[in-house]
């Protein structure tokens, strides 16, 4: 993973009743580090929509969980001078095993729903959203730029060294 990329794997309590599930706690350092989480939200996306590529400058680290359906979750590393610039990780993320997904907000990343059906994705931040000055810069989602040199720490991957193309699948 990119540094400050990291996956926690949630647990689900099933009783008679239903299941129950710790989200986000306090004292997960492990996870959460230094990090103090200021506003929730949901993001529900139809079946094959692409929410990319955005990242924030202003120190901004988003935590996803996916709460129904299965998404593809990526992040772009194109900073100068990083020892990671050109790498991308790619997460398959499935309601099915409960994670949370801490991405820090300086690298490039976005969604695509790969499911049949709708995703949706409960995300946490560090910073409130500001609406007159928003954290966000955007590039779209087929941005001819966005080209790795690495994925998930391979560089035998075929889609290697070509634009990044959300819709091909991983190879198998």
């Amino acid at each position: 993973m990119l540094p400050g990329v990291r996956i926690h794997n949630l647990r689900r309590i099933p009783d008679e009743r239903g299941v129950f599930c710790e989200l986000l706690r306090a004292d997960w350092q492990e996870l959460l580090g230094q990090d103090t989480i200021v506003q929730s939200n949901l993001s529900m996306s139809y079946p094959g929509v692409i929410r990319a590529w955005h990242r924030h400058s202003r120190g901004q680290v988003d935590y996803l969980i996916l709460i129904n359906g299965v998404t593809k979750i990526c992040v772009y590393d194109d900073r100068e001078g990083s020892s990671t610039r050109g790498y991308l990780d790619e997460i398959i993320a499935n309601a099915e095993k409960l994670q949370v997904i801490r991405i820090p907000g300086f690298y490039w990343h976005g969604t695509m729903t790969i499911s049949d059906k709708p995703s949706l994705v409960l995300y946490f931040v560090t910073r409130l959203y500001d609406h007159l000055n928003p954290d966000e810069e955007r590039k779209p989602w087929n941005d001819l730029t966005m080209i790795p040199k690495s994925i998930n720490g391979k560089t035998d991957d075929p889609r290697i060294d070509k634009p990044w193309d959300w819709n091909c699948p991983h190879p198998k």
